[in-house]
């Protein structure tokens, strides 16, 4: 049965797009941090996506009342026999508490895509790609990455990734060892509110730690993608401008109000 939400009547739930709309049974759930947790989801068949890509999900009520949102994919399109989407909860969201408080591994939600062909990196193309991100900013480019490795590539990739504290450090264990073999990918991680944590840099992604990973890159970056927090892709935006970077090589995808 496809899970069904209690009644709502927020506003900011996204209008249905015309799409496919596919059962994803949850076959596991992961906790990653205090606000963050990994779905894992079994499909009638594999999905076809780009690293990059997102899916809805969408919840129904008993009254028909339909809340749906959009998840970066953190799989990597070569390993997706099952699709992992990873969900920050949001205290005033409609969708996110739902999973994190009531989803238990078996139940069915109806997924939707995959949608999203602008902020995209495939490694098979052969671009360099510096790659900035805030948060759960990050997920996209952990698809990006393992793809990157199950492909077996040597593009040259840099990726710089903020966070609060360690704790909210996602994935940080697997990003250090798809980086730590291969000469041709970096990764630099900052803490923002965390000054204890040893080997780890602190401060915020300014222009200076933009330019610092754009010198230590094998080639000039021929694709530069930002994704995080409003704040933080204005903020990171900004810095990689100031650091040099051609406005027409920079995409960028935020969440949150």
């Amino acid at each position: 049965m496809i899970m069904a939400i209690p009644g709502a009547n927020s506003a900011t739930a996204t209008i249905d797009q015309p799409m496919d709309w596919y059962p994803g049974v949850v076959t596991r759930i992961e906790t990653l941090s205090p606000r963050v947790k990994s779905f894992f989801f079994r499909l009638p068949k594999a999905l076809a996506f780009r690293p990059g890509q997102h899916v809805l999900v969408r919840l129904t009520a008993p009254d028909g009342y339909r809340a749906q949102r959009s998840y970066s994919i953190a799989s990597a399109p070569s390993l997706s026999e099952e699709l992992e989407l990873t969900i920050e909860r949001l205290a005033d969201g409609e969708v996110s508490p739902f999973l994190h408080d009531v989803v238990e591994p078996g139940d069915e939600i109806e997924l939707g895509g995959p949608i999203g062909d602008h902020f995209v990196w495939d490694p098979a193309d052969g671009k360099s790609a510096l790659l900035i991100g805030g948060g759960t900013g990050v997920v996209p480019f952990l698809s990006m990455l393992r793809q990157r490795a199950a492909i077996g590539s040597h593009v040259p990739v840099t990726l710089v990734f903020s966070a609060r504290t360690r704790a909210d450090l996602l994935f940080h264990d697997e990003l250090s060892r798809l980086t730590s073999s291969d000469s041709d990918v970096n990764f630099i991680a900052t803490l923002t509110r965390e000054t204890s944590a040893p080997g780890f840099r602190t401060g915020r992604i300014d222009a200076a730690l933009i330019a610092h990973a754009i010198s230590e890159m094998n080639e000039p970056a021929r694709q530069v993608l930002i994704c995080g927090s409003n704040p933080f892709v204005e903020t990171a935006t900004e810095g990689a401008l100031v650091a040099g970077i051609d406005s027409t090589k920079i995409k960028t995808e935020r969440y949150g109000v």
